[in-house]
């Protein structure tokens, strides 16, 4: 994607966070994904960055991507894809698989009122 314009390439704008590993020698660190699109992202973190440094990204619901950093604004910085992705998996939600809130989350609907109320508020 280095030959096209990037500018024109739809983003999703979002909030994820993300494990980021180095390829040499800096520290894994866990970074804002701020957004993304198929060919690329832009985080935000407390570390130091050069431009050209390779990377992977361990996105949700996608995987480990690897990347290169392209441009760094600290404390932001654009990486691009080796390969593109769906950025729709990522904002897809995570779940075990079960549809329905656990018993615990669930609104009382259907609870037994209290033997002496109404059910009407009185004003104090």
């Amino acid at each position: 994607m280095a030959s096209l314009d990037t500018r024109i390439v739809e983003r999703d704008s979002l909030f994820l966070m993300a494990d980021l590993v180095f390829a040499a020698g800096e520290p894994d660190a866990r970074v804002k994904i701020r957004n993304l699109s198929a060919g690329g992202m832009m985080v935000e973190g407390d570390l130091r960055v050069k431009r050209g440094a390779r990377v992977a990204v361990e996105l949700r619901n996608i995987g480990p991507v690897a990347g290169v950093v392209v441009w760094v604004r600290s404390p932001r910085y654009g990486i691009a894809f080796e390969e593109e992705i769906d950025p729709k998996h990522a904002r897809s939600p995570v779940f075990g698989g079960e549809r329905e809130a656990p018993v615990y989350a669930r609104a009382a609907v259907g609870a037994p009122r209290h033997d002496g109320w109404n059910g009407r508020l009185r004003r104090v």
